[in-house]
């Protein structure tokens, strides 16, 4: 077992050491599994609806047999049938009890969906702000590729000072970089609540 453990464990630290190099990969990855958990969340929240309307047809069902069994108790007081009527009134009673209960389970669903339906709001909103990280991963890269080629450009001959703020400035690129990570690792931090 130690072995494959061993494996396991290198095969891990080379996969996190080549994630970080390559943040834009990371972030596709962290939009993918929102992706995942958008999915879920939108499947539960069909199920949930599901349960709700039958609940509501078994609340009307169980609302109409109450008011069927009350009928039959005035009915059989009327009739002067105590026979009929005490054991109408227990049966009336449970019905009602019955009732109070799928209410509130109804309750406790309704809360559900709600809460469902915010995590998904939630979901899609760290989803919208990964996708940002993503272009502006890839605008990066794509800056930094530019930068390196406009770099060797200017070490054959034409090599001129940095302005100030410049992206061909390579301490500019090591803090974007920085920067990038540093937003990547927050916005990890964050989805981990």
């Amino acid at each position: 077992m130690g072995l494959f453990e061993d494996l396991n464990s290198f095969l891990e630290s080379r996969l996190d050491e080549f994630m970080r190099n390559n943040p834009q990969l990371e972030l596709e990855v962290l939009e993918d599994n929102l992706r995942a958990q958008e999915d879920e969340a939108i499947k539960l929240l069909g199920d949930l609806k599901m349960r709700e309307k039958r609940l509501q047809d078994e609340i009307l069902t169980t609302a109409q047999e109450v008011q069927r069994w009350h009928e039959r108790v005035e009915k059989a007081k009327a009739a002067n049938r105590m026979d009929l009527a005490q054991p109408a009134e227990e049966r009336e009673a449970a019905l009602l009890r019955q009732g109070n209960q799928l209410w509130g389970q109804m309750e406790t669903l309704k809360q559900r969906v709600a809460e469902t339906l915010e995590l998904q709001k939630q979901i899609q909103a760290k989803r919208r702000e990964v996708q940002m990280k993503v272009s502006e991963a890839q605008a990066n890269r794509s800056t930094q590729q530019f930068n390196s080629s406009e770099q060797s450009w200017q070490n054959t001959g034409w090599n001129q000072p940095y302005p100030p703020g410049s992206s061909a400035d390579p301490l500019e690129q090591a803090f974007r970089k920085w920067e990038t990570d540093d937003e990547l690792e927050n916005l990890r931090r964050n989805m981990g609540k």
